[in-house]
């Protein structure tokens, strides 16, 4: 199939605009657990429901993959998070996010993020560059640790909590001696976009859920950032960790957490 990102890009931002007025406008509704201490709401599913029956209409032939919903299919797919940052949406935080990508064989290529209470709106395609708000957005121009911002992913919950969370803990005590500062802003596309923007220097998951990086990702990329998983191989759908980082540091970063996660795992 021939992709025309260019023409799928206007398709992703009126899902998401559609996703961000609803996120932005509706009462959370009932929450549901889908786990320990894991949730859905009913924003979720009512976000989620939308924006699959609009891409359906608008490119059937593309597959979709969303958090509570599933699906998926081979090649070319949207892979949604209805709202990732559920926790701080019940919660009234309002660092939560839509998060639409589009993968092509297991790659990010075209991302959009909107942040309903930020009124922000990230966007990228493959080879075309990343924007906020429809300017230009690069990753800082950091070159040491020290002075570096990092945001880390939440920690494990759930089943084998203690367990996944060895490494995530080794970690955090490395990068609190070694960089500026360490956030956990709870979202995993806003940390990715941040990264994009500048604002933040890196950040480090140490899982790779799609939806959670598939817009993401390829808007970092397209920034300038360095986005690998946690062995510095390119980051894939198919990757185990998200990383990504300001290049000026990408190097010294990737090192700090390949060295934590192997002293939590000896």
């Amino acid at each position: 199939m021939t992709i025309d990102l260019q023409a799928l890009l206007p398709i992703a931002d009126r899902a998401a605009t559609m996703a961000g007025d609803l996120v932005r406008t509706m009462a959370p509704g009932v929450v549901t657990a889908k786990g320990d201490r894991d949730m859905v709401t009913e924003v979720d599913h009512a976000v989620e429901w939308a924006v699959r029956e609009f891409l359906a209409r608008e490119t059937p032939e593309v597959g979709f993959l969303g958090e509570e919903g599933g699906g998926g299919g081979e090649g070319l797919v949207w892979v949604l998070d209805p709202v990732d940052g559920t926790a701080n949406l019940v919660h009234g935080i309002p660092l939560c996010a839509v998060s639409l990508g589009l993968v092509d064989a297991g790659v990010p290529v075209l991302g959009v993020i909107d942040l309903p209470f930020l009124g922000v709106r990230y966007s990228a395609a493959a080879g075309a560059g990343a924007r906020a708000g429809g300017t230009a957005i690069r990753a800082r121009d950091t070159r040491d640790l020290a002075g570096a911002i990092v945001s880390i992913g939440d920690y494990a919950v759930g089943e084998h909590a203690r367990e996944l969370n060895r490494p995530r803990l080794a970690l955090t005590g490395e990068l609190a001696a070694r960089v500026q500062r360490v956030r956990m802003v709870g979202s995993a596309a806003i940390d990715l976009a941040w990264v994009a923007e500048g604002r933040t220097d890196a950040t480090v998951m140490l899982n790779n859920k799609p939806w959670d990086t598939a817009a993401g990702s390829v808007i970092a990329r397209e920034a300038g950032a360095v986005v690998v998983d946690v062995d510095g191989s390119p980051h894939t759908m198919r990757s185990r960790a998200t990383l990504a980082a300001a290049p000026g540091i990408a190097d010294d970063f990737l090192r700090l957490v390949a060295e934590a996660h192997r002293t939590a795992s000896s």
